[in-house]
Order: C-alpha cells, then sequence, then structure tokens
C-alpha cells in the first residue's frame, strides 16, 4: 500500500505528460489544416496580372473541336542575312550601347509624336514570338485627352489604395529612393498611353474558347520587343502596371472579358527639365553564366 502510494504521484505525473503531448498533436494538426485551407494573402496581387497560362478551357469546348488553324501550314525556304564577325560584334555593341541609354521617365513632354511612330513600333512588337502562333496581345492606342484623364483618375484612386493600403510598408519603402508616388501627371502630358492586353483565350468562328498558350509569356516578350522599339525611335515611357485598374480601365475602353490589362506605357518625348534616379545595372559577370 505504501509502495502504491509512493508511485501514484509519479503516474498522475506521465498520464499529464501523455494528455500533454495529445493535445500538442491534436492543436498542431488543427493549426496546420487551418493554415493549409486557408491561403496566404497578398492584398496586393492583382487578378489581371495573374500569370494567364494555366487558363483551361471546359473539358467539352477543349476536345469537341481542334482549333481552328489551318492543317496544312505552307513551309517556304528561310532567307537570313549573315554578317561577319567583326559586322556582328560591331552591330550587337551598338545595339547594347543604344539599349544601355534606355531610362524609365516619368517627365514627358505634351510636344506631338508622329502618328506614323506608333504604328511602326507596335507592328515591330506584333513581330514576337508566341505560343502555336496565337498572337495573343492587343495594343490600344489612346490619344484622346478626355480618355487619358479618365484613365488617369482611375489609376490614382486606385494607386493611392495600393500606397497607402495594399502594397505594405516594405513595398512602399523600397520605392522611396525612386520618388514615386500615386501621382501620374505623365498620363495626362504624355501624346500617347499604350495599353498591352494578353488575350486569355481566343475565339473561333463559331465561337467556342480557343486555346492562347503561353499568353503571358508572348505579350511579355512583345512588351520587350516594343520598348526597344520606341528607344531606336527616340522615344521614352515608363513601365506601369496599375494594380488593380484592369477592370475598370477595360470597361472604359470597352475590351471584351477575355483581355486582362499586363501593361500601360505613357509614351513620347521627356520634359527639357526632366530628371531620373542615378541608377547603375549589374555588370555582365552578375547576370551572366558561362557553362
Amino acid at each position: 500500500m505504501a509502495l502504491f502510494s509512493s508511485l501514484t504521484p509519479v503516474f498522475i505525473a506521465i498520464i499529464c505528460v501523455l494528455i500533454g503531448v495529445i493535445l500538442k498533436k491534436t492543436n498542431g494538426e488543427k493549426e496546420k489544416h487551418e493554415t493549409k485551407s486557408k491561403p496566404l494573402s497578398h492584398p496586393w496581387v492583382d487578378e489581371d496580372l495573374k500569370d494567364g497560362t494555366d487558363h483551361h478551357l471546359e473539358e467539352e469546348e477543349a476536345d469537341e473541336e481542334w482549333q481552328g488553324l489551318d492543317e496544312n501550314v505552307a513551309h517556304v525556304p528561310f532567307s537570313a542575312e549573315r554578317y561577319s564577325e567583326a559586322e556582328m560584334i560591331k552591330r550587337s555593341q551598338m545595339f547594347y550601347e543604344l539599349l544601355n541609354k534606355r531610362r524609365s521617365v516619368r517627365f514627358l513632354s505634351d510636344e506631338p509624336v508622329p502618328r506614323e511612330v506608333i504604328d511602326n513600333v507596335i507592328r515591330t512588337a506584333g513581330t514576337s514570338p508566341s505560343g502555336a502562333h496565337t498572337e495573343p496581345w492587343t495594343f490600344v492606342v489612346v490619344q484622346d485627352p478626355y480618355l487619358k484623364h479618365k484613365i488617369r483618375e482611375i489609376v490614382e484612386e486606385e494607386e493611392e489604395i495600393n500606397y497607402k493600403k495594399r502594397m505594405g510598408d516594405r513595398w512602399v519603402n523600397d520605392l522611396k529612393r525612386l520618388r514615386t508616388n500615386w501621382i501620374k501627371e505623365y498620363l495626362d502630358t504624355a501624346p500617347y498611353l499604350i495599353l498591352i492586353f494578353k488575350q486569355v483565350y481566343g475565339r473561333l468562328p463559331n465561337g467556342k474558347k480557343k486555346t492562347h498558350y503561353y499568353n503571358e509569356i508572348s505579350v511579355s516578350i512583345a512588351c520587350g520587343i516594343l520598348l526597344a522599339a520606341l528607344q531606336n525611335a527616340g522615344l521614352y515611357t515608363v513601365t506601369s502596371t496599375p494594380l488593380n485598374c484592369g477592370p475598370q480601365l477595360r470597361a472604359l475602353l470597352q475590351r471584351p472579358a477575355n483581355e486582362k490589362l499586363l501593361l500601360l506605357l505613357p509614351v513620347g518625348y521627356p520634359k527639357k527639365d526632366a530628371t531620373m534616379p542615378a541608377l547603375t545595372r549589374k555588370p555582365l559577370e552578375d547576370i551572366m553564366v558561362v557553362m
């Protein structure tokens, strides 16, 4: 009896430990389940800017018929220009020096720009490769002062919310050194605004949806070519991704539901008193790996 009495505290302690372990495990699994079921909150993420490459068509639409493209595309001989090694080096160096002068300019003049130049740079962007040659891009050129101002109103209203609530302190602090904010005067002053929409799917002649493969990557490549074409023409811009403005701008510009706003480019000449951040670019050895 005395032995049992002496062991009772030990048994109680063991039982308490076991109960504690069981409760901890149960709570841990509950927290894990809650974490798994509740997605991480990223309030600054724009639905239009999410990658659209995973857009799936309804099964019956995808399987009902082929995409409606020509079954047999004619192949023709390819003729390529071939340069000497010296000419290749010279041309590549000149093109690098041209593009190395490209800067994001937020102070744009209202000086007119020839419309033909805008047509040509967008034609150039349209030479971009695309998944299955679907060419999933729409370039909306806005020159009407009323529309430009409405775009500015929409962008500034949403951008103020972005800066104050959605983006978070880290992002806002990272932008302070560049002296950016939600005021976008260049949306009024630039002679042209180019809004680039990605078509997340297309339409067949019968109205069925048509898959646009790699639409996000394809349109992004086209945007890069457009930036190079603008620089080559002596025009300047700032790449703008107006968060949470897509639906309103799509409605304003009467674009269909399959188009999502990817980029907004104000295009023109810099103001005479324009300034820019004194930034440097990474050296070649920091961006290239040779195996």
